[in-house]
């Protein structure tokens, strides 16, 4: 199962992606987190430290390897899909846990992400997973990773939005995307919801049956943000949260 989590930037995307990729792991699944923003912060909520992170070789590197175990070349790889022996030495390993970076920061103005979202393109696009195998990429903000063709080949595009106009009109943007690059499943969290109207107002906006869940706004989350163990109870955005993965797991099988 392969999972890109997408929405509007500031609207909680990679704290609901290390809630997924923790809870995927807690479930039994081998998972693959991968953080797909060239900001790199999924590592930082997963609890990596930063040195750590940025030691970390990027998957964009593994591409010379990859080519030399298949019959790759040109600006996309065939991939060999038994590339496992590659992996442990492009990942930190938190339990079942295996956290990758896309690339690395580059220097203001000195290039462009295209080889990074050209590789994990093809890369999506030739694994093969066993069935307790899940990838969850944490994509960056906005719409790029959809026109650059970043996201083709996962199974699901979860939109994470805000009861904001601007943050639906992204929802709506991505949805259109994906489904032109023929992805099935786009489906929705609401995020940081207040009170019930913010509810209709995304039933309205969105296709009801496509909204996973609710998670309330609440101070755990912006702990969890932050990298910080919650202050206040957590309680509820747990229960929101596992809703909300249960729901996903439900409508993707």
């Amino acid at each position: 199962m392969k999972i890109a989590v997408s929405g509007k930037g500031g609207v909680g995307k990679t704290t609901i992606s290390a809630y997924i990729v923790k809870k995927f792991a807690a479930e039994g699944y081998q998972v693959y987190a991968v953080d797909a923003d060239p900001d790199l912060s999924l590592g930082t909520v997963l609890g990596i430290e930063s040195q750590d992170i940025q030691n970390l070789k990027p998957i964009v590197d593994m591409r010379e390897v990859i080519a030399g175990k298949s019959e790759g070349g040109g600006a996309f790889y065939s991939l060999n899909p038994n590339v496992d022996d590659v992996l442990d030495e492009y990942a930190i390993r938190l339990g079942n846990i295996r956290f990758f970076k896309m690339g690395a920061v580059k220097q203001g103005g000195s290039s462009c992400y295209c080889r990074e979202n050209s590789f994990l393109n093809s890369l999506m696009n030739a694994l093969l997973l066993d069935n307790k195998d899940v990838v969850v990429l944490d994509m960056g903000a906005g719409i790029e990773h959809l026109t650059r063709g970043t996201s083709q080949g996962v199974d699901v595009i979860v939109v994470v939005t805000e009861p904001t106009l601007v943050s639906v009109q992204t929802a709506q943007v991505v949805t259109k995307l994906a489904h032109e690059l023929e992805i099935k499943n786009v489906k929705y969290i609401g995020n940081k919801i207040r009170r019930l109207e913010e509810q209709e107002f995304l039933n309205k906006h969105l296709i009801p049956e496509d909204i996973l869940g609710f998670v309330s706004y609440n101070e755990a989350m912006l702990d969890a943000a932050l990298g910080l163990a919650p202050k206040e109870d957590a309680k509820v955005f747990e229960q929101d949260m596992d809703f909300v993965f249960n729901n996903l797991i439900r409508q993707i099988n």
